[in-house]
């Protein structure tokens, strides 16, 4: 049997929709995983009981499938589905470092990233590779078609969940199908000062890049007490806050010493709007780990 430790995530962070994405130091969900003659899985903790078992609906399976290494499967999870953070991501990078390793298929971590994301079709629709590649490699990725780019940095966050749901499908139906000249203007020049940002580790200098014009407002408007949250957490000292992912999660950078005033600006406004919540004081991190 081997134990993988797959982390949550943030996707697009404001200015790279569907490029960006970073690991997060915590949650994670855990997959453990025993050679077998076929899949089976078998899903523990927060919001299992929401998560399908059949592999042919369970991002893992069709992990599983892609690897020819079928296996019995158990996945406790730390990541609630429908967070925004990379939930279902984490459970298919898992698999995929997990029974490479199990069945030695041989495969590098960057050639396990569309393996993981094919199986994220299986639950968002599309094989988008801003989720798994980060929770796979680690850090900061920039995924492309053709391939993903890993930057390592130190950037202190706070993620704030809400009660809510907002499924990642809803999430694409909003998205706005084009941009004035003007925008793509604004969103390019964000996207290379957030990059600078992570290369330097500067979390002022990503918080400035974070911005979006398109998506983001698009976004906005599914996440009751968004503005209020957003508003409460630069006021408290963040240097950028945007939707996770799809949301409903808020993610807010800053400096180490002003997590927790961050994050309890943010739990207030959300309790201001009659929603519990929960904050993660976190940082970028390490990706998928054998132990």
């Amino acid at each position: 049997m081997l134990t993988v430790r797959a982390p949550a995530t943030s996707a697009n962070l404001g200015s790279g929709f569907d490029v960006f994405g970073v690991a997060f130091e915590r949650p994670a969900d855990v997959v453990r995983v025993e050679k077998a003659d076929r899949t089976t899985i078998e899903v523990t903790g927060v919001g299992s009981q929401y998560i399908p078992e059949d592999p042919e609906k369970n991002t893992v399976g069709a992990v599983a499938e892609a690897l020819d290494a079928p296996a019995h499967i158990k996945i406790d999870k730390g990541v609630r589905p429908a967070s925004g953070l990379g939930s279902s991501a984490a459970s298919a990078a898992g698999a995929a470092v997990a029974l490479n390793e199990l069945y030695d298929r041989g495969k590098s971590r960057e050639e396990l990233v569309p393996i993981a994301a094919e199986g994220e079709a299986v639950v968002s629709g599309d094989a988008h590779a801003d989720n798994v590649a980060p929770s796979i490699l680690g850090g900061f990725t920039i995924a492309r078609s053709d391939g993903v780019t890993r930057l390592g940095t130190d950037i202190p966050l706070v993620a704030c969940l809400p009660e809510i749901v907002v499924s990642t499908r809803d999430a694409r139906g909003v998205v706005p199908e084009g941009a004035r000249m003007s925008e793509v203007v604004e969103i390019v020049g964000n996207a290379a000062t957030l990059t600078a940002g992570m290369a330097r580790s500067d979390p002022e200098l990503v918080g400035r890049g974070m911005d979006d014009p398109v998506v983001t407002p698009a976004r906005a408007e599914l996440i009751d007490g968004y503005a209020e949250v957003r508003a409460a957490a630069l006021a408290a000292g963040a240097a950028g806050v945007t939707i996770s992912g799809a949301g409903p999660a808020v993610l807010a950078v800053c400096q180490s010493g002003k997590r927790r005033s961050v994050a309890t600006a943010m739990l207030d406004a959300f309790d201001a709007e009659g929603i519990e919540s929960r904050a993660y004081q976190t940082r970028v991190g390490a990706g998928a780990t054998l132990y």
